[in-house]
């Protein structure tokens, strides 16, 4: 059985409760990630920011620029998902990928006692599947047809 931490991330780009919308934004896109962990003091996990809360509280460019609510103004706390689905860092990949799954989320931090200790999304998974998919096709005989 293979465990999380083969594939789980670990140098963690996080955020605290009072960035703001723009340094997630900006993090998302220099790091290119769609999920910002939000971490308190103490580097408990507090929230999520995904690329979906900051693309929903994000005001379109085509409203008037003094009334636009603008990113700078809007707090990760503000728009952060507190109800976060969370796995223990001893369980397996394949129950992480059921609850991925089975939940449609894109991605399931791995805690333990409240500590931020990972994060495996479904970028990860795909990585996986393509690694078992050349492993068969390594083991499999040359199709003449094709070759």
């Amino acid at each position: 059985m293979f465990s999380l931490d083969t594939i789980m991330s670990t140098d963690l780009v996080t955020l605290k409760p009072e960035a703001t919308l723009a340094e997630a934004r900006a993090l998302m896109q220099s790091n290119r990630i769609h999920h910002l962990p939000v971490v308190g003091d103490d580097e408990n996990l507090v929230g999520l920011v995904t690329l979906t809360n900051v693309l929903a509280a994000t005001d379109s460019i085509l409203r008037d620029f003094d009334s636009r609510i603008h990113a700078a103004d809007i707090r990760a706390k503000d728009v952060m998902v507190t109800d976060i689905a969370t796995i223990d860092e001893h369980a397996s990949l394949r129950q992480a990928a059921l609850f991925i799954e089975k939940h449609k989320i894109g991605c399931l931090p791995i805690v333990t006692n409240g500590k931020l200790r990972g994060i495996i999304t479904e970028t990860d998974f795909v990585a996986v599947a393509i690694n078992l998919l050349e492993q068969i096709e390594s083991t499999e005989p040359m199709d003449e047809e094709f070759a």
